[in-house]
């Protein structure tokens, strides 16, 4: 059997929610036609977690339970760089907050002046893992991303001003829940939305995650719970 040699890369994405009780609905936004992977795609910000990502101190970190279920499977713990890309993905893609009210403890990188101007400091503790997913071979670029969960009323300032994003994403918009399906997804998102669908009333983390691993011999869905199997 032909092993697919794409290396595969940690990734972050954050799913923002608004209104979670009443008229429910996500941040998305478009990925640009000549990107590399999934191209016009309408996703979630998110991206892959960069070296540097590791040296930024979060004022809080995940909560134990998320914190467990992320380590779970994993070669190391990576919890707190895979929070930091999330909220810097975050930040940088839509120009959103997610942080504490605190003065930077050093000086901040240049990924992060523009947050650290603001008075933030980076902070995990209201996110929720909520699902895993390695990219299947034989695509151009391959992750395993975790999914983290997050609502709004979380976020520093007005939620409806993106005048701070990049341009990686287009078309920025909060998606009613029912409406997604209006939109050109990728599958893994849909099963995402699907998996948030169901919890929009639970405040709690999840009891365990979905985690679609895919390798090169087969595909599966397991359930992470936050242990590790013996060896």
């Amino acid at each position: 059997m032909m092993t697919d040699k794409t290396a595969i890369r940690n990734a972050a994405t954050i799913i923002l929610l608004r209104n979670r009780l009443e008229n429910p609905s996500v941040l998305m936004g478009q990925r640009g036609a000549k990107a590399a992977f999934m191209p016009n795609k309408f996703v979630f910000p998110g991206g892959a977690v960069d070296a540097a990502d590791a040296n930024i101190t979060l004022a809080e970190q995940i909560p134990a339970p998320c914190n467990a279920r992320l380590v779970e499977d994993c070669a190391s713990d990576i919890t707190a760089p895979l929070c930091v890309a999330a909220i810097r993905e975050l930040w940088e893609e839509t120009g959103l907050i997610l942080g504490r009210k605190a003065p930077w403890p050093d000086t901040p990188p240049a990924a992060w002046c523009d947050f650290a101007a603001a008075g933030y400091v980076p902070s995990a503790e209201n996110l929720q893992f909520v699902f895993r997913a390695i990219t299947p071979p034989g695509r151009p670029r391959r992750f395993d991303a975790r999914f983290f969960a997050i609502d709004a009323s979380h976020l520093a300032g007005d939620i409806d001003d993106f005048s701070a994003a990049s341009d990686e994403l287009s078309h920025l918009q909060w998606v009613p829940l029912d409406k997604t399906r209006d939109f050109d997804l990728p599958f893994i998102t849909e099963v995402v939305l699907a998996e948030i669908s169901g919890r929009l009333t639970q405040t709690d983390a999840p009891a365990s995650v979905p985690f679609f691993k895919n390798d090169d011999e087969s595909s599966e869905m397991l359930r992470l719970r936050g242990y590790r199997l013996p060896d």
